[in-house]
């Protein structure tokens, strides 16, 4: 059994990672699930969340912000598809927040039968993935 998974993580427009890692937890439709070596062949379905992994050397935990998309796992490859991607030290904390704000306050003026309200809560979910992945930067 590999001691590593190979991780990539990709978006439409980008590779956004490829690393050798040594576990890592992603936010999948059903819950968050972690990845160690070894794990059984798996594919599912991701939200918009914090992908978090511990990085080869073991000594630190490194975030990205994703959006919704899909993982795979076949042997130690993992490979996430996502729409968006954005590493933990790329993301302006502020400029999260201040989305997070707007994706609130945008939530409590429409309706609960408004048709806007599910764009409004996936902007409020991917800012939320946003702040917390920033929060998780290796500063």
């Amino acid at each position: 059994m590999a001691e590593r998974l190979e991780l990539d993580v990709v978006t439409p427009e980008r590779r956004v990672l490829h690393a050798e890692v040594q576990e890592l937890t992603a936010p999948g439709v059903l819950g968050e699930f972690g990845v160690l070596p070894g794990h059984v062949p798996f594919v599912t379905a991701l939200q918009p969340g914090v992908v978090a992994y511990r990085d080869a050397q073991g000594d630190q935990i490194r975030a990205l912000a994703v959006g919704g998309g899909f993982v795979e796992i076949v042997g130690d490859r993992v490979t996430i598809l996502v729409d968006t991607a954005e590493p933990a030290e790329e993301i302006d904390t502020g400029r999260a927040e201040a989305a997070r704000e707007r994706a609130a306050q945008r939530l409590k003026e429409l309706a609960s039968e408004s048709p806007e309200i599910a764009e409004a809560q996936a902007a409020q979910h991917r800012a939320e993935a946003r702040v917390t992945a920033s929060s998780k930067a290796l500063r």
